[in-house]
């Protein structure tokens, strides 16, 4: 049955009224500007992208002057647009607030800006490499030289960062670039759109809005890479129509991110990280926490701990203009049919905040749910939750909540929580393989601008941000320079016992 642990009524009146009143404001605003869908043809699709190869092959590789104003650039028009930014979002979504937008969306990319420029000059040297003493004194080095033309298709959840950090990482790494934002998100993708033709040139950067067949005729293109995040299976797709080209692809997907409460741990704590990790974006977050391991003798206190948390985070949730909706119909009847299945096979559901029947920010607000008696024939169980329901499974030993990890795809994230540094953690770290990991805390691994992100296995391949990401936008050219003094003479014909002496020197 639900549990209404959250009310309205438990919240103090001028509370109340001030979260009515900002509901009324918001359903009263006006939209920034109009959706649309610009359907691109395939003819018009391979012009754009055959302008940037030409323009790319005949201007060559940029300086890093030019890099580093084409990323000034984007950093100020970013800023420039920022409340622009957080109505287009909020219009996209039927409400998400401008705080969730700015630091989910805006920020992250901001800095992310900052970091390349600050570390491009070093990335852009070449670097040297060992060489070989019976080929010496010749020198070894790499030259890292842009890929050329690159494709990003980005996704509806966090349509601003997910869209333009890798747009800012291909700049950095002297590319071109054609972006495919999604069409769920029409507002958004129109303002990048529109920002993006002020500050570049079509035949540098160019954004192409439309719908699914538009993605596909995209995802054609014979790129020299493509980035696309998004879920498995479109990944899927993407990677079959690239292989036509052999167009490599990096793909940050999703998956099932488990968190695993160490036995003895704060509950409190825990708690508070994964509801905040959560119900951030309303659990629309492909590094979500997507369900919790717990030790079967806290898995009430924990269930409890998560509600209380709950409230901390979102008074009178229901109205509470920090908590996102989700992006449409489609998805919310999908959730809705998450828990109908779960609760047809007997499990416990546990709803935070009044019922269905109370008011809500908007028809599209989905309250956080609790599952409990979670068993393997749930959908709950295998697929990819993407919104605010949280199953919570026992475990009786830490090796049985390794084992529950490792018997489903590797996932994009993990999360810890436990002793810091302690035999329980490098245990965890050292038989589980997933994405990134964050300890005692959730979400926070994807903002550290120093390390990779990506996926393995059914959650991606590849990596971007940083100098990985770097790295990925650019080809690592080997370049060999034979000196003037060497023996490979010896070992070049007429052969003779100069020669065997050599090899033989060599083979032992």
């Amino acid at each position: 049955m639900f549990k209404n642990d959250v009310t309205v009524e438990a919240v103090s009146s001028p509370h109340v009224e001030e979260l009515e009143g900002a509901r009324v404001r918001r359903n009263k605003s006006v939209t920034l500007m109009e959706s649309h869908r610009a359907a691109v043809g395939e003819v018009e699709l391979t012009s754009i992208f055959d302008r940037q190869r030409s323009a790319f092959l005949r201007q060559g590789p940029p300086s890093l002057a030019q890099r580093k104003a084409d990323l000034r650039m984007l950093k100020e028009a970013i800023l420039a647009r920022r409340d622009q930014f957080s109505e287009a979002v909020n219009q996209d979504f039927g409400h998400r607030s401008h705080q969730e937008t700015a630091y989910m969306d805006l920020m992250p990319v901001v800095e992310g800006i900052g970091y390349l420029r600050r570390n491009l000059a070093t990335w852009m040297q070449p670097e040297v490499r060992e060489v070989a003493p019976h080929f010496q004194p010749s020198s070894n080095q790499i030259m890292y030289q842009p890929l050329g033309v690159v494709g990003i298709i980005s996704p509806w959840n966090h349509p601003v960062a997910l869209a333009l950090m890798p747009l800012a990482t291909a700049l950095a790494a002297g590319n071109r670039a054609m972006l495919k934002p999604s069409e769920l998100t029409p507002a958004t993708s129109a303002l990048l759109a529109a920002m993006l033709a002020d500050g570049f040139a079509e035949d540098q950067v160019a954004v192409i809005t439309g719908d699914a067949e538009v993605a596909a005729a995209f995802s054609s293109l014979p790129f020299d890479r493509i980035l696309f995040t998004g879920s498995t299976a479109v990944g899927r797709a993407v990677m079959r129509t690239a292989s036509a080209n052999l167009t490599p692809v990096t793909l940050e997907l999703g998956g099932k991110s488990p968190a695993i409460v160490q036995r003895g741990s704060s509950l409190q704590r825990a708690a508070h990280n994964i509801a905040f990790g959560k119900l951030a974006n309303a659990g629309q977050t492909c590094i979500a926490p997507d369900y919790v391991l717990v030790a079967a003798e806290d898995l009430n206190a924990f269930v409890a701990a998560f509600e209380s948390e709950v409230a901390v985070l979102y008074y009178a949730i229901a109205i509470n203009p920090d908590y996102a909706t989700i992006i449409n119909d489609r998805h919310y009847s999908r959730l809705r049919g998450l828990l109908d299945d779960a609760r047809a096979k007997g499990a416990h559901i546990r709803q935070i905040g009044p019922g269905d029947d109370q008011r809500r920010t908007h028809p599209r607000t989905f309250l956080p749910v609790v599952v409990t008696g979670v068993t393997q024939d749930m959908a709950l169980a295998t697929e990819e939750i993407f919104g605010p329901i949280l199953p919570v499974i026992p475990y009786r030993t830490l090796e049985e909540a390794i084992a529950f990890v490792n018997a489903r795809p590797r996932p994009l994230a993990l999360y810890f929580f436990g002793a810091a540094g302690g035999p329980a953690l490098a245990q965890v770290l050292e038989r589980t393989t997933s994405g990134n990991v964050t300890v005692n805390d959730t979400l926070l691994h994807y903002v550290q601008d120093d390390l990779p992100f990506g996926g393995v296995g059914a959650s991606g391949m590849g990596t971007y941000h940083g100098h990985e990401g770097f790295k990925t936008m650019s080809h690592a050219k080997g370049v060999f320079v034979q000196s003037g003094l060497n023996i490979t003479d010896a070992i070049r014909p007429p052969f003779g016992q100069t020669f065997d002496d050599a090899v033989n020197q060599l083979l032992r």
